[in-house]
């Protein structure tokens, strides 16, 4: 049997399948010692929804042949992964975290399970999340029938929502790559609050056919790994256009970064008072590293400020009507009310009150936003923003408290960039820059990039500069 050691459960996508085709280990030695390290250390971290090693062993065998015969499908080959549970796979659980769909099955997988496991990857466990994807709105972590996201960094700390167990999973070691989704920063808060790197990708660039919907012209499916290498990969191998999706973008994606242009072309848009003032006191220190080292890649940074619009007024209308309407049925026949947060049962039930009137004009901000970024996208190439303005909170603390909005005289800067980018369906790059607090206690902190539509690439050229040139994706929780 080939060496599986701890190095090994914290390596790459990349890394892994270059060993595997180097004989070090087989796929079937890999998933095996995968599925052991997942099924015992996962229900610490609240982040396992469905192990499915059967499958897995079967897939890795598969994988075997052939790599012995020459036969390559790319990096995911034979490499293992996880997804969120909001992705059906073919006869089996699809709880979506939620009580009332205990025992809900489909016929056929997902899109993009479907697409990895053309690609070769080894699918091994479905990840929990949050309960219907946080419809409605939740108060407290726990929101899911799996429990509260625990973080590897510190269990008493959250791992973020909704694609809680997905970053769990990557940042513990489970799972070398997960698939998450996001309508507004269920990405982007789980990797930052858990240090892996993330990528959202363009709205419509990934087919959510199979997936659970919360918001039909929000959702958005995309990668959560160790580096922004892998991210390019995963989104390459699940990208494509789809019928069965009337949000596709009908476009695929080729991770081809060499062709995109240098850094030292670049121009970002940054707030300095997102960094020295926004941002809680403890972060300060590791954003300010990061964007040091985002500027050493030779990215020339241009203060700007997101324009003047209810980004989160408007994408909260949105999300709340089309989840009530998704989840109409559920909120009718009384089910809602088996939920584990009465406060995001009742936020449903609210969504149906939303009217006509209040949702057009939410949509109407929401074509503003767009115009108003793709305006600003005009001057400068992306927006450095930091991933989140505080650390992941304990794990029973209230989530719903008042973040402090920007009073009437100071500036906007981009704290809105996460709902404004959502909101404009842009793709987003997060990168771990370093940790808050002391050695016994740290928190990982991280940078946002958002980009213009389809420039993916862009994007993950400069994540690539940043991370060889940088340690902090490479750190890792005792686990």
């Amino acid at each position: 049997m080939g060496r599986i050691d701890d190095e090994v459960f914290f390596s790459s996508a990349v890394d892994l399948n270059r060993r595997l085709t180097a004989r070090e280990f087989s796929a079937v030695e890999l998933a095996r010692a995968f599925c052991d390290r997942l099924e015992k250390l996962a229900p610490r971290y609240n982040a396992l929804a469905l192990p499915l090693r059967e499958s897995a062993m079967l897939a890795a065998e598969k994988a075997d042949k052939e790599i012995r015969r020459g036969r390559t499908r790319g990096v995911l080959q034979g490499v293992p992964c996880g997804v969120k549970d909001l992705l059906s796979v073919a006869n089996r659980p699809a709880v979506w975290g939620a009580r009332p769909f205990m025992g809900q099955v489909f016929d056929r997988d997902a899109a993009a399970v479907s697409k990895l496991s053309k690609a070769g990857a080894v699918l091994i466990a479905k990840l929990a999340m949050v309960q219907l994807a946080g419809g409605g709105g939740y108060r407290y972590a726990s929101a899911s029938l799996n429990g509260p996201g625990r973080n590897p960094w510190n269990p008493d700390r959250w791992s973020g929502g909704s694609s809680s167990g997905s970053a769990s999973a990557v940042a513990a070691g489970l799972v070398p790559y997960a698939l998450g989704s996001e309508t507004n920063g269920s990405i982007v808060t789980p990797c930052a609050f858990c240090g892996i790197t993330g990528l959202r990708p363009t709205y419509g660039l990934v087919s959510r056919a199979g997936a659970m919907a919360l918001s039909w012209t929000l959702d958005k499916i995309g990668p959560m790994a160790r580096t922004a290498e892998d991210c390019g990969h995963i989104l390459a191998a699940i990208s494509g256009g789809d019928s069965s999706d009337p949000g596709s973008a009908r476009k695929s994606f080729r991770f081809a970064p060499q062709f995109a242009r240098p850094p030292k072309m670049l121009k970002f848009g940054y707030s300095p008072l997102d960094f020295s003032q926004y941002a809680a006191e403890p972060l300060r220190r590791p954003l300010a590293e990061g964007l040091d080292a985002l500027k050493k890649t030779g990215v020339q940074l241009v203060e700007t400020e997101l324009p003047d619009l209810p980004y989160g007024p408007a994408i909260s209308t949105i999300i709340s009507a089309e989840a009530a309407t998704i989840f109409a049925d559920l909120i009718r026949d009384g089910r809602i009310d088996s939920l584990d947060d009465k406060r995001q049962a009742a936020g449903l039930r609210a969504g149906l009150e939303i009217s006509a009137a209040e949702y057009l004009q939410a949509m109407r901000v929401r074509r503003l936003a767009q115009e108003a970024l793709n305006a600003l996208l005009s001057g400068v190439d992306a927006i450095v923003a930091p991933a989140r303005y505080g650390v992941a909170p304990h794990i029973q603390e209230p989530l719903d408290r008042p973040s402090g909005a920007v009073g009437a005289n100071q500036a906007r800067g981009t704290r809105a960039v996460v709902s404004a980018g959502n909101l404009a369906g842009l793709p987003c790059l997060i990168l771990p820059c370093g940790f808050a607090g002391e050695s016994s206690g740290r928190l990982p902190v991280a940078l946002s990039i958002t980009g213009r539509a389809f420039s993916e690439n862009t994007l993950l050229r400069v994540g690539l500069e940043f991370q060889s040139a940088t340690g902090w994706h490479r750190q890792r929780p005792v686990v």
